[in-house]
């Protein structure tokens, strides 16, 4: 008799563990909802213009969440969510931008600088390098602007601002060193010289300055060897990078 009532014990516990078994599910469907809930509150940040990271951010917490739930067995499979990897501060979204198109349009513009081998026009992985070689912009040591540069650099800005481009003008020398009055090393006269064209882009060719950035190399950035003069000569430059405008 014992023996049977005992058996009748384990089998009502059984019925009951089997009643509750719908909490499983239950556990499962508020965790689901945790998980929409990240994800809209991930649509609510940034000025109403979530990335694909914020998002990718808030479904990946969410379903992280969704595998600690009580329901999930060692059989399940986790689902994969694809994320995306943020992208490199050096490499530009292209809008409508054709660097070969632009390259041609400079070129009819800038023909005669370009023969004399003043301008030197080149491709590169963020769009187009237009490179002002030292000799036809500037005096030697010196970061004023020769006569005659500035309708150069005005004609090139204008085809830049048409195309709605960004621009960082970068400063570059050789390695032989300076000290002069006005620059104690080649850090501050490629830095005074790409100022110089900043300015006369911002100032004068009315290029938008919430658009263009500067920066000083000095000869720590060289095209060429500088154990030649030809070489020496191709490293005294100041560079317009013309970036590809990013998609936001």
């Amino acid at each position: 008799m014992r023996r049977r009532r005992s058996r009748l014990t384990v089998e009502r516990r059984g019925e009951a563990a089997a009643h509750d078994r719908w909490l499983l599910s239950y556990s499962d469907l508020v965790t689901l909802l945790l998980a929409v809930f990240i994800v809209l509150f991930a649509f609510s940040r940034g000025h109403r213009q979530p990335t694909i990271q914020t998002m990718s951010a808030g479904i990946h917490s969410g379903f992280q969440k969704l595998e600690l739930s009580p329901s999930r067995s060692e059989a399940d499979t986790t689902p994969h969510v694809a994320s995306s990897a943020a992208p490199s501060e050096s490499v530009a979204v292209p809008a409508s931008f054709d660097a070969a198109a632009l390259k041609t349009q400079l070129e009819g513009v800038l023909g005669n600088a370009i023969d004399r081998n003043e301008i030197v026009m080149q491709r590169s992985p963020q769009g187009l390098t237009i490179s002002l070689r030292d000799f036809g912009f500037f005096k030697s040591g010196d970061a004023r602007l020769l006569p005659g540069a500035a309708d150069q650099i005005k004609r090139t800005a204008k085809v830049l601002i048409e195309h709605g481009l960004e621009v960082r003008v970068e400063g570059h020398s050789d390695d032989q060193p300076i000290h002069t009055s006005a620059f104690r090393s080649n850090w501050e006269l490629s830095t005074a010289r790409a100022t110089a064209v900043l300015s006369l882009l911002v100032d004068e060719a009315g290029f938008p300055p919430d658009r263009i950035s500067v920066a000083g190399y000095g000869s720590y950035r060289p095209v060429a060897e500088n154990a030649t003069p030809e070489g020496r000569r191709m490293n005294r430059r100041v560079d317009l990078v013309v970036i590809a405008p990013k998609i936001k």
